[in-house]
């Protein structure tokens, strides 16, 4: 019995390693997307893109143990939260990962036009909160620290009211030269990205919430009153 407990629990620990490294991987990728943005550096944004298939196949790892668990083990209360909860957290990872890519591509694009400098700050500042906001909810998974995740969860009207600005800025851009309309255009997509990712960071503290206290968080999420890009 001794020895099987043992098992179970090494299985456990492996899917939560697994699990650490999906966030340290996505984490890299969104700060060098971002690096890539800022810097113009078609080299590091062809990395990320790269890099990208090793997110997806730890997503699937991932999985693949926690399908395992389930099937041969049957955990229940904490250990069957943990489990799906793995599962949920990964996905999240893993199109953490998407769409830094997503930003990745825009940045090869960004690179061959005319420098934007004032949208590219601005870009860059966002990108900046995005990746503090995933790293606090990773910080928040590998401590499992409740009060960290709530936090991340409530902040998250912070990354909305980033995007806004940045959006109506894009917007003055745009309709006071229509030369800058398509770096416009790529610049708004990479920051409906790094909205998403701010999302996908909030989604991770919110599992975590339930995952550690069997509740779920009730409250409406914060998120700012603002115009949205349809």
């Amino acid at each position: 019995m001794e020895h099987t407990v043992r098992a179970y629990d090494d299985e456990l620990d492996a899917m939560t390693g697994e699990l650490a490294r999906m966030g340290g991987l996505a984490e890299a990728e969104v700060a060098d997307a971002i690096r890539a943005i800022a810097r113009r550096d078609v080299i590091l944004a062809e990395a990320v893109i790269n890099r990208d298939a090793r997110l997806d196949a730890l997503e699937l790892d991932v999985e693949r143990k926690a399908i395992r668990l389930i099937a041969l083990r049957q955990p229940v209360a904490d250990d069957l939260r943990r489990t799906v909860a793995a599962m949920k957290i990964a996905s999240n990872l893993e199109r953490c990962g998407d769409l830094a890519k997503n930003i990745a591509k825009r940045a090869v694009v960004i690179a061959e036009a005319d420098p934007l400098t004032p949208l590219t700050s601005s870009i860059e500042r966002m990108g900046i909160l995005v990746t503090h906001r995933l790293k606090d909810a990773l910080d928040a998974l590998a401590s499992r620290e409740i009060d960290r995740a709530v936090t991340v969860w409530r902040r998250d009207h912070e990354v909305d009211e980033h995007y806004d600005a940045i959006f109506r800025e894009l917007l003055t851009y745009m309709m006071a030269d229509p030369r800058t309309i398509t770096a416009c255009a790529h610049l708004l997509f990479v920051a409906k990205n790094l909205e998403r990712i701010g999302d996908h960071a909030t989604n991770i503290a919110e599992i975590l919430y339930y995952e550690i206290t069997g509740v779920e968080l009730v409250e409406e999420r914060p998120k700012a009153d603002a115009l949205r890009a349809p």
